[in-house]
């Protein structure tokens, strides 16, 4: 009996692979169909989801730039000058300057050291304006800050120069190059506050 068993089990293998194989043939185009619909769905949705994420990406940005400009509202604060900056200079004080200006183009050595003496007076009278305390002009400029005046180096060079000729009198050497020099230090700090 067991010889006759294996080909009537053979023949049932071969019947059920064969039923298997019409069943899935008669089943792919409904699996097909299955899978483009699926497919189909995934890419509406994947469409409604990239749009939605684009216009929260832009959302974001936006909101980003708005915390940025808080930011340097908040942090980025502008240095206040110490002065009052003018846009015209003062007629009075440009008078006066071109007075001085006459005797630094002088041939005489004390002509030079009488500009220099004007210029620093005016010095005086441009750093009481700015709000400078002091019994002198030194103190006035230690009283400065250099980041409220770029030419304080030039105001500090000149009137050094200006205490020489006034303490030395007549015994200080001032070659006329020397003397134009020191005048446009001067000039220079007076064109920083449009002062001439």
């Amino acid at each position: 009996m067991l010889p006759s068993a294996i080909p009537n089990s053979s023949a049932d293998i071969f019947s059920f692979i064969s039923t298997f194989a019409r069943s899935l043939i008669d089943f792919l185009p409904a699996l097909g169909q299955i899978v483009k619909d699926i497919f189909g769905f995934l890419v509406g949705i994947s469409l409604v989801l990239s749009l939605f994420f684009f216009i929260g990406i832009i959302y974001c940005v936006q909101g980003l730039k708005l915390i940025r400009q808080r930011e340097s509202e908040i942090y980025d604060t502008k240095v206040e000058p110490a002065f009052e900056a003018v846009g015209t200079g003062d007629a009075v004080l440009a008078n006066r300057w071109e007075s001085a200006k006459k005797h630094i183009e002088s041939d005489n050595p004390n002509d030079w050291k009488q500009a220099i003496m004007e210029a620093d007076i005016i010095l005086d009278e441009l750093l009481t304006r700015l709000g400078y305390q002091g019994a002198t002009i030194g103190d006035k400029l230690k009283r400065v800050n250099a980041g409220d005046m770029k030419t304080l180096n030039d105001a500090w060079e000149a009137h050094k120069i200006r205490n020489q000729v006034a303490h030395e009198g007549s015994a200080f050497s001032l070659s006329h190059h020397d003397a134009k020099e020191v005048w446009h230090r001067y000039k220079r700090v007076f064109e920083e506050f449009y002062y001439i």
